[in-house]
């Protein structure tokens, strides 16, 4: 069991009376599980709602549950969140969006604190509650309204997803309290190409790492060109993503999804391109609240598959939200572009300055482009993620430490064979293999068993596991 230590500051009565007046809805802080402000993403609340723009481009808000006054703001070229801050002082950036607004970072206003707005965006490597980055939030508590998880039932590993809310570093745990998880592509694979590790798919090259979750296939050898795949992954470069989670059950009747960077925008057209797949957009009634631009990251959804290379969207929206409250945690895991150095290289299009985080999970020398990182820091002014630290997940050719799927739970449909059992987490249930497990502490086998079990192979959909405690 996780033990969440709290510090209480006693500076008297009254202060204690202010603070829970504060925690009931008073003022604009964080109350009920919300977060006051604009923690919203570009164009899509973190509730999965569009936001509306005019002929101008303009938008406008409403305030976030908590408090907080509406913002507003003009669409900016090329810019991230273009809302100014309210009485909260913070908005957001989004991944992709380069240097972010400048607006909400450092606006020295009162609301929503730091803690309360820190983020991360990645995949989910371990539940009970979920597991992302090596934090584990939990999820108990989260208010079902300030979730947004549209693409599966339960968490499943590897889908990608942006949590808000406070963490604790020094026991790596944290507390959700906004959650968005959207898978990014969906539609027929193209062609696969086994040498190099990716398959084609809606325009787009999506490479696969060890990393990536098979949920009912082998791996990339059982692909073939035609049928339907489902794909979370973390966008790398314009028309190229890495595959967190990748699914082929049939689905007939769902919509196309495509994600990735925007090139070729041609606004009088109503046009732009990801990867060679070519985006009509005249169909779209709502665009995200700050525009688009060449270099961002949005998710466009269509009725149709594409025809002709031209897939006609019908919603556009902005990809995961990075809070820019001043001084709030920022966790970002990536694959790296755009390497020039440690102190300059890019993850999913937002700039980062490594020159003062030591790295770890490999050696430092392996940062380089293809190389799959989570980095944690705080965004600047002009919008870079100026990181504290940085652990490689993955290098192309091997180099990185071994990353554990890590499930807490307990167990169920427990019988030979033991490819057949499940651990049910308090966020979701995962098919597990305990048959070359190592089995540590006292306890007994059996349905109910609190256990935690780490591995670090997924295929089809069964977590291979190599360790099994007893809690």
């Amino acid at each position: 069991m996780m033990i969440f230590k709290h510090n209480l500051l006693r500076a008297g009565l009254g202060s204690l009376m202010l603070a829970f007046l504060l925690s009931c809805g008073g003022g604009s802080e964080v109350g009920g599980g919300s977060v006051s402000g604009s923690i919203t993403g570009t164009g899509v609340n973190v509730d999965g709602s569009s936001g509306s723009a005019g002929s101008d481009g303009s938008s406008t808000s409403s305030a976030a549950a908590g408090g907080g006054d509406a913002s507003s703001g003009n669409a900016a070229a090329g810019g991230g969140d273009s809302s100014s801050g309210g009485s909260d002082g913070g908005s957001t950036s989004t991944a992709g969006n380069g240097t972010g607004d400048g607006s909400g970072v450092g606006s020295g206003g009162t609301g929503a604190t730091s803690a309360n707005a820190s983020t991360a965006v990645g995949s989910v490597d371990g539940m009970g509650s979920i597991i992302v980055g090596g934090i584990r939030y939990d999820v108990d508590k989260t208010d079902p309204t300030q979730v947004d998880r549209r693409d599966t039932v339960d968490w499943q590993l590897g889908v990608t997803v942006a949590v808000t809310g406070p963490v604790d570093a020094a026991t790596a745990t944290g507390t959700a309290l906004k959650l968005k998880s959207t898978a990014q592509m969906r539609g027929a694979v193209d062609s696969v190409n086994t040498t190099a590790g990716t398959f084609q798919l809606l325009g787009s090259t999506v490479s696969v790492d060890d990393e990536t979750v098979w949920a009912d296939v082998t791996g990339l050898a059982d692909l073939t060109a035609g049928p339907q795949v489902q794909v979370w992954a973390l966008p790398v470069a314009p028309g190229v993503l890495r595959a967190t989670r990748v699914e082929t059950q049939a689905l007939a009747g769902t919509t196309t999804l495509v994600t990735g960077m925007i090139g070729g925008l041609d606004s009088a057209n109503s046009t732009f391109q990801l990867g060679s797949l070519v985006i009509d957009y005249k169909l779209v009634t709502a665009l995200p609240a700050d525009g688009l631009s060449n270099g961002r990251i949005v998710r466009v959804e269509a009725a149709q598959a594409p025809v002709g290379g031209v897939l006609r969207a019908t919603a556009i929206e902005g990809w995961y939200a990075l809070s820019t409250v001043r001084d709030a945690r920022v966790q970002l895991e990536g694959v790296i572009a755009d390497f020039a150095s440690k102190s300059s290289f890019k993850l999913m299009g937002v700039s980062i300055d490594g020159s003062s985080a030591p790295v770890t999970g490999g050696q430092e020398n392996k940062l380089n482009n293809g190389v799959k990182v989570v980095a944690v820091g705080v965004l600047s002014d002009s919008g870079v993620l100026v990181a504290s630290s940085i652990k490689i997940r993955h290098v192309p050719g091997g180099g990185a430490l071994t990353t554990f799927y890590d499930l807490h739970g307990t167990i169920e449909n427990y019988a030979p064979p033991f490819s057949s059992m499940r651990v049910r987490t308090a966020s979701g249930v995962q098919q597990i293999d305990i048959t070359n497990a190592t089995i540590s502490a006292a306890g007994t086998l059996a349905n109910g068993q609190k256990v935690r079990v780490q591995g670090t192979t997924i295929t089809k959909g069964v977590l291979q596991v190599t360790d099994l405690t007893y809690e």
